[in-house]
């Protein structure tokens, strides 16, 4: 009698990325697979487990209650055989071929710069860095697809434990001669909300943020922060922005604090996460120790 055939990594791949792409079509082109070939690793991977795990709703893919369990014991087989396949080449090469590390766009750049020219004088040569620069969603994404070694990011997902890195002051500006400079009283939300900002475009795919955003449809939506300081100085809106990207401006007078009600300043805390954790190679450790050594002598 023959034995069962078991389920293979490759159908627990399949079925994870029906449900992440949300049909068999889109998993079909992220696998660089045919979709018959998916339909039928879901097919394998049902029969074996002797239920369905997903429905079609219209062209949809969704959950069955038997999907919703089996999903996340899938990912945590995938995320397990993915680590020791990173495990036995970090120790085969010695050290990383490639340290990717996610920064959210709140971060210095001149700072990750910094951290990558101490890399290069004290780490492996070989080893190249890949640096991401993200926002919002973005990058919890990096995190949670497994994109980058190490993140730099303004919250630390479950799952994850991070350090605290830095803590990066907001403050709410505009053109010296912007409308809202020349009121002699405190600006109101309302009188905020009806005056065009800038704001972050998110770098996330699966779920679009809008962070500090205050819902009006007079906004200019930019990649980062030094075009959010060109259009500050067009005078064409006003802006949360990083007091490091605009300390020249502001010494000089050509952007001034708005006069809020309140909310005037906001502080962001920042931290460093190693989403790697026990696997992390030597290049992703010496990588987070410069990050780390720079915060104790600030």
């Amino acid at each position: 009698m023959s034995a069962t055939p078991k389920i293979t990594l490759e159908q627990w791949a399949s079925f994870v990325a029906v449900v992440d792409e949300g049909s068999y079509a889109k998993a079909a082109e992220l696998l660089n697979k045919s979709q018959s070939t998916v339909s039928y690793a879901i097919s394998r991977l049902e029969e074996h487990l002797g239920g369905q795990v997903l429905k079609l709703n219209g062209r949809k893919a969704e959950l069955t209650d038997l999907g919703e369990v089996m999903v996340r014991k899938a990912r945590k087989l995938l995320d397990e055989a993915d680590g020791i396949e990173q495990l036995a080449a970090c120790v085969s090469r010695g050290w990383e071929s490639e340290v990717v590390i996610a920064v959210d766009v709140v971060y210095p750049v001149s700072d990750v710069l910094e951290a990558i020219e101490v890399f290069n004088e004290r780490g492996e040569k070989a080893t190249r860095i890949r640096f991401l620069e993200t926002s919002l969603s973005g990058t919890d994404e990096a995190l949670f697809q497994g994109t980058a070694d190490l993140v730099i990011a303004p919250r630390v997902p479950p799952g994850f434990i991070g350090e605290q890195l830095d803590s990066v002051e907001f403050i709410a500006v505009a053109h010296k001669e912007h409308p809202l400079n020349q009121l002699d009283r405190a600006v109101t939300l309302e009188e905020l909300a009806q005056t065009r900002q800038v704001v972050m475009r998110d770098t996330g795919i699966k779920r679009q943020q809008d962070a500090g955003w205050l819902g009006s449809e007079q906004r200019i939506t930019v990649s980062h922060f030094s075009t959010s300081v060109e259009v500050i100085r067009r005078k064409m809106a006003f802006a949360w922005l990083p007091s490091g990207y605009i300390q020249k401006e502001l010494a000089s007078g050509e952007f001034k604090p708005l006069n809020l009600e309140q909310g005037q300043r906001r502080t962001l805390s920042l931290f460093l996460i190693n989403a790697r954790g026990e696997r992390a190679g030597p290049g992703v450790k010496l990588m987070m120790n410069i990050f780390l050594e720079r915060v104790k002598k600030k």
